[in-house]
């Protein structure tokens, strides 16, 4: 029997739908489609080092040419690769669970929360996304829809701190953090009156699906606190900002001088390898230990994860891509920031290191969300050979997170090409 085509299901989605790419090979942060045209890279912040780079690859082929197996054998690579990330975090956070994604990683974390606490309820933010498990879907309203896939009873979502956009305007400020932070105290407070109680926070350190946003001062500190104080734990989504690629810090919770119950990360942690983890606390990992049931990963921590993740920490150090991000993140904003005043049509920049966003509005004063001007942009960009994609919930963010050997030159296209777009659409 000849079967016909195999279709992709229709919830699937392309980058580009009307005229979509096929990528055959990649490497750095360019990327080539089956004619050999050579794309700029500006979205893919999964090819962390860089794409197909070299240590990474030698790494994981050798170690899958001698042995893959997982982790209920013992293997040098997974207390290695432990060993080298818990080095990277603050005392308390010295127990590692891995697993293979960032969605896996964020559903273990509040079950390992929930065991610890003995309280289900979870507060997240407006826009957010913790990845696609259903008990994550529950908790990313980026994803459901009020109606059609309702709110639960135990989420409760906070605003999100968009001191732009969001409830309260006025600027990365400390005051903006208190009121923001205020919104949480509610929250907390009107979950008790209620007879529940708050058995976790969760928060990208830096929401990136929301609209790249950055906290403003003070926020997670007084929301940690705040939390805490009700008996829940603090979770932190490093899955998209983690590894240096803020450029000042390792990690983007450091933005805001705090230390979390319990980080995960992943995405960019294998460079394109499926490998992610859970960070915690030795305390709360022995009320996970201690609920009865025991936990195991197929994959999670197998040696050839745990050698491809080895690398990339390897390679952030040793190339100081750290430091890179910071000063071309830097050079780049402050060219986008000459384009803003340039262009009535760019009503914020932000971001810190390589993960910047630029909101497009129709107006600047009334900063309407200028949505289909933002898919003409990213229409234009590909078409000059440069990969873009939006975000926020109104997807008029243009946002990038390039691989982390995105470089001055590469700034100085991207900024040219959509001074010249801009240019374009205004006249």
């Amino acid at each position: 029997m000849v079967r016909g085509i195999p279709m992709r299901g229709e919830s699937c989605k392309l980058f580009f739908r009307t005229d979509p790419i096929k990528i055959v090979k990649a490497k750095g942060q360019y990327m080539y489609d089956e004619t050999g045209v050579k794309y700029l890279d500006c979205m893919n912040n999964v090819a962390h080092v860089g794409h197909c780079d070299e240590t990474v690859v030698n790494a994981a082929t050798t170690q899958m040419a001698i042995l893959n197996t997982n982790n209920r054998f013992l293997h040098d690579n997974l207390v290695l690769c432990a060993k080298r990330l818990t080095a990277t975090l603050p005392e308390p956070l010295s127990v590692c669970y891995f697993v293979n994604s960032g969605s896996e990683a964020n559903d273990l974390a509040l079950r390992i929360a929930r065991a610890y606490t003995k309280q289900y309820d979870v507060i997240c933010l407006e826009h957010a996304y913790h990845g696609h498990l259903s008990s994550l879907i529950d908790i990313s309203p980026y994803k459901y829809e009020v109606g059609k896939f309702p709110k639960k009873e135990w989420v409760h979502v906070a605003a999100i701190p968009d001191s732009y956009r969001g409830k309260y305007r006025g600027g990365n400020t400390e005051e903006m953090g208190e009121l923001y932070a205020k919104e949480v105290e509610k929250l907390v407070a009107d979950a008790e009156a209620d007879g529940r109680k708050i058995g976790a926070f969760i928060a990208e350190s830096a929401p990136s699906c929301g609209g790249q946003i950055l906290f403003p001062p003070g926020y997670l500190k007084q929301v940690y606190k705040c939390v805490r104080k009700a008996g829940g734990v603090c979770i932190a989504d490093e899955v998209q900002v983690g590894f240096g690629r803020v450029g000042k810090h390792w990690w983007a919770f450091e933005l805001q001088d705090v230390v979390p119950d319990i980080i995960t990360v992943g995405k960019s942690m294998g460079n394109g390898h499926p490998v992610s983890a859970v960070i915690t606390t030795k305390e709360i990992s022995m009320a996970f230990k201690d609920n009865g049931m025991e936990y195991f990963n197929t994959f999670g921590g197998n040696p050839v994860s745990c050698a491809a993740a080895l690398s990339v920490m390897e390679v952030v150090e040793r190339d100081g891509l750290s430091q890179h991000a910071a000063e071309v993140g830097d050079y780049t904003i402050a060219l986008l920031n000459e384009l803003k005043e340039k262009h009535r049509t760019i009503g914020d920049v932000r971001g810190v290191g390589l993960f910047i966003g630029v909101e497009l509005v129709e107006d600047k004063e009334t900063r309407e969300p200028a949505t289909a001007l933002a898919q003409h942009v990213i229409t234009m960009l590909k078409e000059n050979k440069i990969l873009m994609s939006s975000d926020g919930p109104d997807r008029n963010v243009l946002k990038l997170k390039p691989p982390m050997v995105f470089n001055k030159q590469d700034a100085d296209l991207v900024v040219k090409i959509l001074d010249e777009i801009l240019t374009d659409v205004e006249d």
